[in-house]
C-alpha cells in the first residue's frame, strides 16, 4: 500500500550534495513531494527533511540508496516511529473592507496570522501539519488566492517516553 515517508538524512553541508540527493531520486523513479534542507545541530552538516511516497520497499530502497552516497552520514525513517512534523505557509488572500472581517474569521481556529495587510489582499502565516494547512487552503479559495508559497515538511523524531515499571 502506497503512503507517504519522511526521511531525515544527515549530510555534509558542502556544495552539489543536494543535487545528488534530487538526482539520485529522479534516477530511480521515486517522486520527492516535499524536501526541507537547513543546518543541523552539529557546525557542517545539514539535514534533509525528504517525505516520498510509496510501499515499504520503496523507502527501504530509497534508504539504502541514500546510504551509498558520500556526503551522507545517517538516514533515518521518521515517519516508522513517533515524530512531530510541521509546514509553514504565506497565503495571498484578496481581501476587501467587507471580507476582511469574515476572512478573521475563518483564520483564528486555525491559529494563523495576517502577516501583511495590503489595499485589496492580506497575506496569512499558518504552521501546522500539510493537512491543517490544506484546510485553511480550501478555505480560503472562494476568496481568491492571490499567491501562495509553503516551505515543505520539517520534521523530527518524538523524544522517547519514560516508561514506568
Amino acid at each position: 500500500m502506497e503512503q507517504k515517508h519522511t526521511i531525515s538524512v544527515l549530510v555534509n553541508d558542502q556544495p552539489g550534495v543536494l543535487t545528488r540527493v534530487a538526482n539520485l531520486m529522479g534516477q530511480r523513479g521515486f517522486n520527492i513531494d516535499s524536501i526541507t534542507v537547513g543546518q543541523s545541530e552539529e557546525k557542517g552538516l545539514s539535514r534533509m527533511i525528504i517525505v516520498t511516497s510509496g510501499d515499504e520497499a520503496t523507502v527501504e530502497q530509497i534508504v539504502k540508496q541514500f546510504h551509498k552516497l558520500i556526503d551522507v552520514l545517517k538516514v533515518q525513517q521518521l515517519s516508522s516511529g513517533p515524530m512531530v512534523a510541521r509546514e509553514l505557509a504565506l497565503i495571498k488572500v484578496e481581501a476587501t473592507a467587507s471580507t476582511r472581517a469574515e476572512l478573521n474569521l475563518i483564520i483564528d481556529p486555525f491559529r494563523a496570522s495576517v502577516v501583511d495587510v495590503g489595499p485589496t489582499s492580506i497575506v496569512v502565516q499558518v504552521t501546522g501539519d500539510t493537512q491543517k494547512i490544506d484546510a485553511l487552503i480550501e478555505l480560503l479559495t472562494p476568496y481568491g488566492i492571490k499567491e501562495l508559497s509553503r516551505t515543505g515538511v520539517t520534521a523530527i523524531s518524538r523524544s522517547a517516553s519514560l516508561v514506568k515499571a
